[in-house]
This record gives C-alpha cells, structure tokens and sequence, in this order.
C-alpha cells in the first residue's frame, strides 16, 4: 500500500462513517423530535471533548507514564529530535512508561502538547534501531493527526450508544405507558440505534486499522532501511508481548489503552501459535519470516474486523512490499 492508497482509503472511510452516522442522526432526530435527543448529543460530544483534553494526563497516572530527563536519557530525545526534523514535526515530548510489554504510542491534546512513550519493555526487548522505526510510526500518527482523529471518529458511535441505552431504559421503566401502547416506540429506536453503534464501531476499527497503515509508511520513509527495521521490531514485539501475556507477566487489564499502541498485546496471544518457537531463530530476519509464513485463515480475517490494528502477517507483507 502506498501512502496515496492509504491516504484515500482513509478519507473514503472516514466521509462513509460521517455520512451514516449523520444520516441516522437525523431520522432519529425527525422520527422522536429533536430537543431531547439534540442535547443527549450535545452532552456524549462535550463529555468525549474533555475527556480528550485531559486523557494526557489521565494515561500518565494510570500507567505511570513520566517524561524522559536528562539523566535517563540514553539517545531517545536526540532520536525523536533527528526524526521529526525529517518528518516535519515539531518536537514532541518524550516519554517513559512503566509497562513490561514491549509498546510504544502517541497521544497528546491541545492543553498538554503532543507525546510519543515508550515502555520499559521496549527498551529491553529491541535494539537501537528498532526503536528509531517504532519512533518513527509513532511520530507519523502526530504528523497525520491520528489522535484527533480517532477522537472524532469515536464521537459517533458513542453518540448512537448513549441514544439506544437511554432510549431502552426509557421504554424498560415506562411500564404504564407501554400498557397503554406508548413504549413501543422507544424501545424500536433504542434497538435500532445500539445496531448503528456497532456498524459505525466497526467503521471506525476499520479507520484505525488503515491509520497503523498509513503511520509505517511515514516510518519507513523517514528511517534509513526502515522496513527492515519496523518489520524486524513488529515481530520482536509480537513474540515478547505473547510470552509475557502467557505467563502472566502483563501490566494490568490494557484493554482501554490497546488502541494507542504501535501493536495490540491481545493479538499478541492469538499470535502464539505461529511464534511457538521463534526463540529457536538465531537472526531477526528469521524471527520476521517465520510470522510471514503462517497463513492468513478466515478466521483471522474476521478477527482483524474486531480488531484496533491490522493481522500482523498482512502488516509485515505490506511493510516489506514498500521496501
């Protein structure tokens, strides 16, 4: 895939998902009148607003996350300063989180500035080079403005969520009204609504699947030899995260946090069985071609729709295809 493909894939996905949400938003709105639901909207709208504001530092809190001083330094802030030189970025913030499992990610808000972490476990399990690739996908979701978004993106369906529930406790507890025929109604469009909210949650998992796309070509065009490099650090992670999550030595439940990783730990496990044993390989090369080799079923590909990022195999081909 190249970026072009990618950038219009992403376009086409995210003018659907606008498209479908405002579509039934407004027969919702015209079927029911538009006072109650227009300020549920306003309110899921501004809660997910503050919530981006302050998520920075929600997730520094909650996974220990601290910047990088001087003393702790071991070339990561010369690192991130080279790449978004090249990428066209202003510098972010460079961070630290407290997590085993090997990760990285962006995020950042208007009040807090833009980030980009690294774990522990990154540090431990790739080398030098390794993390520059990782560095440079995730600088590449701060050039591309994925924060923001997915931010809007995941607006719409909680939107239609916040509308179905309401809409189903409404014709749930209304049981005068529903004898007398009145509670029908509500329960329809609470009904139609949470199914919207999953056909629109797909779309937007199918957004941010294209948006990991779109941030390794940024890598791999400002890293010298950086498909190598990103191919060779997305396997190490995928094999360390599995053995790590199999033997209990993960940090805690990530579930709310996996979107904002370079990979999903939780795809990790499902990757065992073709990394079984990958620690066999003596060069990092073979570690890549063996995850290369397994086959993509068509059981992966209907957990890849469920999924925040894309089935590593195909991942690694279209990384490799651009070198």
């Amino acid at each position: 895939m190249n970026l072009i493909k990618l950038r219009m894939s992403i376009l086409g996905t995210l003018t659907l998902l606008i498209a479908v949400s405002t579509l039934c938003f407004a027969i919702i709105l015209a079927f029911v009148g538009i006072t109650d639901l227009a300020s549920l909207a306003v309110m899921v709208v501004g809660f997910n607003l503050l919530q981006w504001l302050f998520a920075p530092y929600m997730i520094n809190a909650m996974y220990r996350v601290r910047e990088i001083s001087e003393p702790d330094d071991t070339g990561l802030r010369s690192m991130v300063a080279r790449l978004s030189d090249r990428i066209g970025l202003r510098m972010p913030k460079v961070m630290i989180a407290d997590i085993p499992i090997p990760n990285a990610f962006a995020y950042g808000s208007p009040i807090a500035g833009s980030r980009v972490a690294v774990t522990t476990g990154l540090l431990k399990e790739l080398e030098d080079e390794e993390v520059e690739a990782v560095l440079g996908h995730e600088l590449g979701h701060l050039k591309n403005r994925d924060v923001q978004v997915m931010m809007f993106a995941s607006v719409l369906p909680a939107i239609f969520y916040f509308i179905g529930y309401s809409m189903m406790m409404s014709a749930y507890y209304g049981g005068r009204r529903e004898r007398e025929g009145g509670g029908a109604a509500p329960m329809l469009i609470g009904m139609v609504s949470m199914a919207i909210y999953y056909v629109l949650t797909l779309l937007v998992l199918g957004l941010s699947r294209l948006r990991e796309y779109y941030a390794d070509q940024r890598s791999i065009s400002i890293v010298e030899d950086g498909a190598r490099k990103l191919s060779e650090a997305l396997a190490k992670i995928v094999s360390s995260s599995s053995r790590m999550k199999l033997q209990g030595r993960a940090a805690g439940n990530l579930n709310s946090f996996k979107a904002l990783f370079i990979e999903d730990p939780d795809s990790a496990v499902r990757d065992e069985v073709a990394l079984r044993n990958t620690r066999m390989f003596r060069t990092d090369q073979q570690l890549v071609q063996e995850v290369l080799s397994r086959k993509v079923t068509a059981a992966d590909r209907f957990i890849e729709l469920l999924s925040t990022h894309p089935n590593i195999v195909k991942r690694l081909q279209a990384i490799l295809k651009s070198a």
